[in-house]
């Protein structure tokens, strides 16, 4: 088989594109294919170019297809692409239709071992005999299964350009300390380069150059910032049961507690970090901390968030502060458990039995990501009540590129908690305390932490019917004086949650609402768009319940478009609820297929109206 399939110069051209293609990379799962291809967006990152890395990949633990897209631009766009122009091709199951899939005039790094001869004559094709280069290698036959896609980084690195300095150094950060596995790591890398540079005659026509764009940034995977921002926001007791894809969060935190939240002089945790037997289990120790005044907080996605309902319905009626990440994937049932999703909104916004609202925060980014990670405590303490923390696969498993996070230079917010003297001069000034009392009428009333050293500090909690004071009834004007309480403390944090994200131009056409991480292709759609003279202001919500910016941000404007990654369209239900009146300026942008959405997408949908 020949190296390389030369294509007629009318199809693939000689023009060189530089720092602004897709690469997709086709691998088998289980094979150390996350490594590799961290390998090459670390490399490309460290060469200060502008990168994301998308995972796509089965629910199985080995065996099956996995994809990964290394998105490279020059102008920064990280949403994913439609079309790769770039594939390595290293699974024998799929390279035909991976094949079919590139576009006139792409690129295929294939490995001749499949015994596959690729036969379109418009794109050009580069065959790496993987199995040949291994056999010059002193690597064991045990360790070879997941060390072969190696190979590939170092072809891959001789044909678009990727320096072999920065991925040595990609490698020592993968592997600090562990100068053998870098040594064999490298060692195949270097086979695989040299191989490609003695024998590819056509030099690709994709290309990247060393650029200046990521200095000063990090790259990070959005569960990672998460853990990372509860670490900082002073997490004392996190309870979880393995589920994807929010396990990496637990991980994380492990890792980030263990090395900043050991006391010194005793050498002991300051923290608890326990498994679970299941979900129902984690969120009930959760709120037995977060009721003894611990921050407390669980992560998981869908099917757990199903688990947890009764325990949410009672951490909003008894008003026990914790929090919830939920990392979103395709639903309903347990659904495609290693694809994005924004489906769980209604579902986490009214989790529970009966009249239920819940505070929740939506991360965009790895910057809202460790943000709301310390803050989502703030706020469940300041208003008694649990808050979810909406993220989702694509943010939560990938790597991103962030700016530095800003270190949390507020106090922390206990919110309403009373120590002995003020349980003292409290009892005082209103003549009793009642735990679900509202003295400010902002409906949240004071809470004494167990342990309190004070005669009248203890109160019953109370998940059923309650007065004021916490006895129980069933008394119907008690039942509805406190769900009005509830419902106006909820309302009341509308304008003290992040505030949406407001973007405006000159005589726009039109408005876009969005949320979570379909803001990149919002943002890239945005460029497009201004090619057909079409401009729009946008707006990116923060959190729920509603701020009051929403409604003057749709009056604003006649025609409004809800883009969101479910079935759906929840986010356009939630705000027809709060604005029926404003319902007939929304068209709604939603479809899920379980990949992360595109501009080109978001383009096609609008110009359909448009």
């Amino acid at each position: 088989m020949a190296d390389v399939l030369q294509a007629p110069e009318q199809a693939v051209g000689d023009e060189t594109i530089v720092n602004d293609f897709q690469i997709i990379v086709a691998t088998v799962n289980g094979t150390g294919s996350q490594t590799s291809n961290s390998l090459v967006i670390r490399s490309l990152f460290r060469m200060g170019i502008p990168v994301n890395g998308k995972n796509i990949f089965p629910s199985n633990i080995k065996g099956l297809q996995t994809w990964y897209t290394i998105r490279v631009s020059k102008d920064g766009y990280v949403a994913r692409k439609e079309e790769n122009q770039v594939l390595v091709a290293m699974n024998k199951s799929t390279i035909i239709e991976d094949i079919k899939q590139l576009p006139a005039g792409g690129v295929c790094l294939y490995d001749s071992g499949i015994r596959y001869e690729p036969t379109r004559d418009d794109i050009l094709t580069y065959a790496m005999p993987v199995d040949d280069i291994m056999d010059q290698t002193d690597v064991k036959r045990s360790l070879r299964e997941r060390v072969r896609n190696m190979v590939y980084v170092g072809a891959l690195a001789s044909l678009i350009g990727i320096e072999l300095a920065e991925i040595e150094a990609s490698l020592n950060a993968e592997f600090p300390g562990k100068q053998k596995v870098v040594d064999l790591n490298m060692s195949v890398i270097k086979l695989g380069h040299a191989y490609a540079e003695e024998n590819y005659d056509r030099p690709s026509p994709f290309r990247v150059e060393r650029m200046d764009e990521t200095k000063g940034k990090l790259l990070m995977e959005g569960n990672a910032a998460a853990a990372l921002g509860a670490t900082f926001g002073g997490v004392q007791m996190l309870s979880w049961y393995p589920i994807t894809p929010s396990s990496s969060v637990a991980d994380n935190a492990m890792k980030y507690l263990s090395k900043f939240r050991i006391d010194k002089e005793t050498g002991k945790a300051s923290y608890a970090i326990i498994q679970a037997e299941d979900e129902l289990a984690a969120i009930g120790m959760v709120l037995g901390a977060g009721w003894a005044g611990a921050r407390a907080m669980t992560a998981t996605s869908g099917p757990g968030i199903s688990l947890m309902s009764e325990f949410a319905g009672m951490a909003y009626f008894a008003e026990i502060p914790s929090v919830i990440w939920n990392i979103q994937r395709v639903g309903p049932s347990t659904g495609l458990p290693t694809r994005t999703s924004q489906g769980d909104l209604l579902a986490s916004y009214m989790l529970g039995h009966g009249d239920t609202q819940h505070i929740c925060l939506l991360p965009a980014n790895l910057k809202e990501a460790f943000e709301f990670g310390w803050r989502a405590f703030d706020i469940a303490e300041r208003f008694q009540t649990l808050v979810f923390v909406l993220s989702d696969l694509d943010l939560g498993m990938n790597l991103w590129m962030t700016e530095p996070f800003d270190y949390p230079d507020e106090p922390m917010d206990r919110g309403k908690v009373l120590n002995a003297e003020q349980l003292n001069e409290h009892i005082k000034e209103y003549k009793r305390w009642g735990r679900y009392h509202d003295v400010d009428g902002d409906g949240i009333g004071y809470r004494a932490l167990p342990g309190t050293p004070h005669p009248q500090a203890a109160y019953f909690t109370r998940g059923t019917g309650h007065d004021e004071w916490a006895v129980y009834s069933e008394n119907s004007d008690v039942w509805v004086e406190n769900l009005t309480r509830l419902t106006n403390k909820i309302a009341g944090s509308r304008d003290k949650l992040p505030q949406p994200i407001v973007e405006t131009v000159d005589a726009a056409d039109f408005g876009v609402i969005a949320f979570g991480t379909v803001d990149p292709a919002v943002v890239e759609a945005r460029d497009r768009l201004a090619a057909h003279d079409k401009t729009f202001d946008y707006m990116r919500v923060r959190a729920l319940p509603l701020s009051p910016a929403v409604r003057e941000f749709i009056e604003a404007h006649d025609t409004v478009y809800v883009v969101e990654n479910n079935f759906d369209g929840q986010l356009a239900k939630i705000i027809i609820m709060d604005y029926p009146e404003l319902a007939t300026r929304l068209k709604s942008i939603a479809y899920l297929d379980g990949l992360p959405f595109t501009a080109k997408f978001i383009v096609d949908s609008i110009m359909e109206h448009e």
